[in-house]
């Protein structure tokens, strides 16, 4: 299946001439102009005519850390949303946000870090354990959505010039990379290689081989012995001759010092940046290629293999149209091109297509205003400004919490009480107060409200990167399932005040509601829904939108039925192989419409030399409640084997609907969507090439199907 967006495959002719002008600029380099130049602060070579440039950037949801930009939902939100096309228009979005700022900064010769157009985004890694502090940088759980997300990303980041890349995208951490944070520089993530490839590399393999992504960053973990960044089996064998890859590759930061500080593969830092160098890392993020010319000069590295690096480096510059005497059509772009009206909307629509409503018990939501005098918010992510927006972000115009998006909504004509409850993680919010110090306002609160909503949860200073959290969890990851502090006080609080509660959940993983899920009168994962996300939040709790988004992981119900953090392999993981039921389930999502899927129908069996062209799943989807709304159209392929996965998603399609409409849906299948991987890592079919395809709304589970009220259809199909 192919419905990329903008996947324009560069002007070969323009590439031959840019590799070929980087070519010839790097041969007039001396070695020490060559050696400066594979550090991510590249300084000028004034008799050249090379600007100072700095490779790294961000952009995982939003220009980032450079002054103010959009500030879309967080990754691990905008998955939720299972809307390639929205990922392709804010990818879009962001780069020319970025141009525009980079515009703005070349003017007034500011080359600082980020402050270039290479941005290392999007964060492909599966988010194969709750406990992963960065798993809301990634797309979730599953490798097709990751894949699908990521390649439209890429594009909208790209761009459709066939001539000038709009920006650089970059897929990281490549790979086998997902946790623990704190053992991330000497840990090594052992992975047989059937997970590797069903796994681990499928999102990449997919987004490189689509999409001409620009850029590939290594991973600071080992895999399987080897350092991600200096790996020859990764950077060498599957990067450069199985994918076919034809960019430039970037280590992490200091992540080539771990080999000697963590790893212990090296025992000096020359052997370090020969050792990645040599395997095939372009440019260093850190300081330890400055040792490059030492290492040259000492016969550790070639010049030639520094040659090719720079090739590579100058080629990506020239593509982008930054060098000296180039000019692209997006060199109009200004400051008034960012944080406009229509940016705005777009970030309001990424908020609201990203929200998942978990619970609506007796159709609870949407509320009615009009019968409403007193609201009461409470809770430490009400009136919280960072569980809005996750990490690596930029910074907003205007932040609309929850509090401020219900204040605005209902003025004057409702009374609206706020209390913070609890802190965040503390047990208590003043230092010099006594433990829960906010309780008795919590009540007083939900004793004079109509209904209460509760705001809990997380933000990036509990979860995150290694050096970033600065909490009492491990390096940012979790240390469990649980709300912290005294938050599931405040819940059982409102909820015992006998007031109906909603539950509005600020996190980007998930976290026990097993009492909410029993107790409340509605329940919605929130994420982190970007600078316009407490607008998002009150418009789908009054109705003024109808909630689609879909849940990208699994709610567990404990880290005990997990694996160790530490284990790799997929067995008792994800939705795919979980064996528990879950608290809600990948892919699950409740909306104010019911939709029903009908005539559906599905080519019994095909040949195999026909999988990519003749099989189709055509349906009938039809909105069959009072509200507009939209639909995600899920199809997952179970192969039967005993060891491959229970089955997978392999085809989704997000659906708008007015209320009454059906509509004929088609979603094509291909041998991909029916491929196993064997003990050896070999893509094949199953052995007696006979599949159950499930088509509906959801994955064929119990715990969808008793929460939704309905189930998908099966057929049953083989490859003859």
């Amino acid at each position: 299946m192919n419905n990329d967006c903008k996947n324009v495959n560069f002007n070969e002719q323009k590439l031959a001439e840019y590799k070929k002008m980087a070519e010839d600029l790097v041969s007039k380099m001396t070695l020490e102009e060559k050696c400066s130049q594979v550090i991510n602060w590249a300084p000028a070579i004034e008799r050249l005519n090379v600007k100072s440039y700095n490779w790294w950037n961000e952009a995982l949801h939003g220009v980032a850390r450079a002054g103010v930009a959009t500030v879309f939902p967080q990754a691990v939100t905008l998955a939720a949303s299972f809307d390639e096309e929205l990922l392709n228009k804010i990818g879009d979005a962001v780069s020319t946000e970025g141009r525009a700022k980079y515009n703005n900064q070349q003017k007034y010769n500011d080359h600082d870090i980020y402050k270039g157009l290479t941005f290392w985004a999007p964060n492909i890694n599966i988010f194969r354990d709750p406990r992963w502090g960065r798993g809301h940088e990634t797309y979730g759980e599953d490798p097709y959505l990751t894949s699908r997300l990521g390649i439209n990303y890429i594009n909208g980041i790209q761009g459709d010039d066939k001539d000038n890349l709009k920006a650089a995208a970059c897929t990281k951490h490549f790979a086998v990379h997902s946790g623990p944070e704190g053992i991330r520089h000497s840990f090594d993530a052992k992975v047989d290689q059937k997970d590797f490839w069903e796994t681990y590399l499928y999102a990449f393999e997919k987004c490189i081989k689509s999409t001409h992504v620009e850029a590939v960053m290594g991973a600071y973990n080992r895999v399987n012995g080897e350092p991600a960044c200096g790996s020859k089996t990764l950077l060498k064998d599957i990067l450069r001759d199985r994918f076919g890859f034809e960019g430039h590759v970037t280590s992490d930061c200091w992540a080539i010092k771990d080999f000697y500080t963590g790893h212990m593969v090296c025992e000096t830092p020359l052997e370090a940046v020969a050792l990645a160098m040599n395997n095939g890392c372009d440019v260093n993020c850190g300081d330890l290629f400055k040792n490059m010319k030492q290492a040259v000069d000492e016969g550790l590295v070639k010049e030639s293999r520094l040659d090719e690096a720079l090739v590579r480096l100058f080629t990506t510059r020239y593509k982008l149209g930054i060098m000296e005497g180039q000019t692209t059509k997006y060199d109009s772009l200004s400051l008034k091109d960012v944080d406009t009206d229509e940016m705005k909307a777009l970030n309001l629509k990424a908020a609201l297509e990203s929200i998942v409503l978990l619970k609506n018990d007796k159709d609870f939501l949407p509320l009615d205003v009009k019968k409403i005098h007193t609201i009461g918010v409470i809770g430490p992510n009400a009136d919280n400004k960072k569980a809005l927006v996750g990490n690596y972000e930029g910074t907003a115009s205007r932040y609309e919490t929850v509090l401020l998006g219900i204040e605005d909504f209902v003025g004057d004509d409702v009374r609206v009480m706020y209390s913070e409850g609890c802190h965040l993680y503390k047990d208590k919010v003043e230092n010099l107060g006594q433990v829960n110090d906010r309780m008795s306002e919590v009540k007083g609160v939900c004793d004079n409200s109509d209904v209460v909503i509760c705001c809990v949860g997380l933000d990036a200073g509990l979860e995150g990167e290694e050096g970033d959290a600065g909490n009492a969890y491990a390096s940012g990851d979790k240390k469990d399932l649980l709300l912290p502090g005294l938050q599931n006080e405040v819940i059982k609080c409102a909820i015992d005040s006998g007031k109906p509660v909603i539950i509005v959940l600020l996190a980007g993983s998930s976290l026990d509601l097993g009492y909410a899920k029993e107790k409340a009168a509605a329940v919605i994962y929130a994420g982190y829904p970007g600078a316009r996300g407490g607008k998002a939040v009150t418009d789908i709790i009054f109705g003024n939108a109808n909630p689609s988004g879909k849940l990208p992981f699994t709610f567990y119900n404990t880290t005990e039925e997990l694996p160790s953090f530490t284990d790799y392999s997929m067995k008792g993981r994800t939705y795919r192989y979980m064996e528990n039921d879950a608290q809600f389930p990948f892919g699950y999502g409740l909306g104010y419409s019911r939709f029903e899927v009908s005539d559906v129908t599905l080519p019994a069996s095909v040949s195999e030399d026909k999988l990519d062209t003749d099989v189709c799943a055509e349906l009938i989807l039809s909105n069959t409640g009072k509200f507009d709304g939209a639909e995600v159209v899920q199809i997952y392929v179970a192969s039967g084997e005993k060891d491959a996965p229970r089955y997978q998603l392999k085809a989704f399609k997000k659906i708008a609907l007015k209320a009454g409409e059906k509509k004929k849906i088609s979603l094509p299948l291909s041998r991909d969507s029916f491929e196993i991987v064997n003990e050896k890592g070999e893509f094949v079919l199953s052995k007696d090439r006979k599949y159950k395809v499930y088509i509906g709304i959801s994955q064929p589970d119990a715990v969808s199907e008793k929460l939704l009220g309905q189930k998908p259809v099966m057929k049953e199909f083989t490859v003859v």
